[in-house]
C-alpha cells in the first residue's frame, strides 16, 4: 500500500526544551498532588534540555486563579508556554463543576487567542485515589505529559511561524 503522507508537507514538534521558557502555574489547594504535578512537569522539561533559569514556578491559591495568572503571565511576552496544574476532586456539591468548568473555559480561551501555547494540567477526579494515580502512580504524571506536550507544542508554533510554510504552487 502507499504512504498516503508521500509528498505531504508535514509540520510536527519535536522534544527539545533547549532555549525555550516555561511558565508553569500550580495550584496550591490539593497541594499533596499538584506538588507531584509540578515535579512531574519540571524533571521532564529539564529532562528534555530546558536550563533551570528557563523555567519560572507561579504558586496561585487554586484552579479558580490559574486562568487569572495565566492571562497576566502571557502580557508579560516573556514566555514561551504556560503550563497550569491543578487538582480537583469531586465532593458533594456543585462548586467542583463550577470550578472546573470555568478554569477549563478561561485557560481555552486564553490559548486560543495566545500566540503562545496555554496547557491544560488540571486533574478533574471523582477521589483522592483517582488523583494520587494521576499524579505519579498508577497512570503515571499528567504534569510530566502536560511538560512534554508544551515542549512539542513550542516547536509547533515555531514551525507555523517560520516563512515558507505554505506550500508551494507548482
Amino acid at each position: 500500500m502507499p504512504d498516503p503522507l508521500d509528498g505531504v508537507r508535514v509540520i510536527e514538534g519535536d522534544l527539545d526544551a533547549k532555549g525555550a521558557r516555561f511558565a508553569i502555574l500550580v495550584s496550591r489547594f490539593n497541594s499533596f498532588i499538584t506538588d507531584r504535578l509540578l515535579g512531574g512537569a519540571v524533571d521532564t522539561l529539564r529532562r528534555l534540555g530546558a536550563e533551570a533559569e528557563d523555567i519560572t514556578v507561579i504558586k496561585v491559591p487554586g484552579a479558580w486563579e490559574l486562568p487569572q495568572t495565566a492571562a497576566r503571565v502571557l502580557e508579560t511576552e516573556s514566555y514561551d508556554a504556560v503550563i497550569a496544574l491543578g487538582c480537583l476532586m469531586k465532593g458533594d456539591t456543585i462548586h467542583f463543576d463550577l470550578i472546573a468548568s470555568e478554569a477549563a473555559k478561561g485557560l481555552s480561551a486564553l490559548g486560543q487567542q495566545s500566540k503562545i501555547p496555554v496547557l491544560f494540567g488540571v486533574l478533574t477526579t471523582n477521589d483522592l485515589e483517582q488523583a494520587v494515580h494521576r499524579a505519579g502512580a498508577k497512570y503515571g504524571n499528567k504534569g510530566a505529559e502536560v511538560a512534554q506536550a508544551a515542549v512539542e507544542q513550542v516547536r509547533v508554533y515555531a514551525a507555523l511561524g517560520r516563512k515558507g510554510t505554505r506550500r508551494r504552487k507548482k
